[in-house]
């Protein structure tokens, strides 16, 4: 896994970025690969805020993993800083080798480093392989989420 390098993404990785967010039965349906324009407007206004950090895992020139962490500054828990992870996808032929727990450390790791006092996400309901993954590295299922579509 020494060949593995974990940096900040560029518009160039977008393309990757999005066939993984696509490679899976609920971003099958949500997302569009064939129209990068949403994708790279994102893009830009992620750059332009210095409290969004979306990842890339890279192997040997090829984009394999990503992630997007947020911080989030706030008033609760005495002022407490925290930190959103969202958008985790590993590539299919990566699946299983530990790319993840990387990924997720990786955002652990950036969390402590911007001063975070807690590190959260959230899963679709239907990802259970996901949320044992979760638990194993720790994290607890100790909130309900909601969502409104607009």
């Amino acid at each position: 896994m020494s060949d593995l390098d974990i940096r900040p993404a560029v518009s160039a990785d977008i393309p990757a970025i999005v066939a993984m967010l696509a490679d899976d039965p609920l971003g099958a349906q949500r997302e569009s690969p064939d129209d990068l324009d949403p994708y790279l407007a994102a893009f830009r206004r992620l750059v332009d805020d210095p409290n969004q950090h979306l990842t890339v895992a890279v192997r040997q020139g090829k984009v394999v993993g990503t992630l997007q962490l947020t911080i989030v500054p706030g008033l609760s828990r005495r002022g407490a800083t925290r930190s959103i992870v969202e958008g985790v996808r590993v590539h299919a032929d990566e699946r299983g080798s530990g790319l993840g727990t990387q990924l997720i450390q990786w955002a652990v790791d950036e969390s402590r480093r911007q001063g975070c006092q807690l590190v959260q996400l959230t899963s679709d309901t239907t990802r259970t392989d996901a949320h044992r993954f979760y638990e194993r590295l720790g994290f607890t299922a100790s909130h309900v989420g909601f969502k409104l579509a607009l």
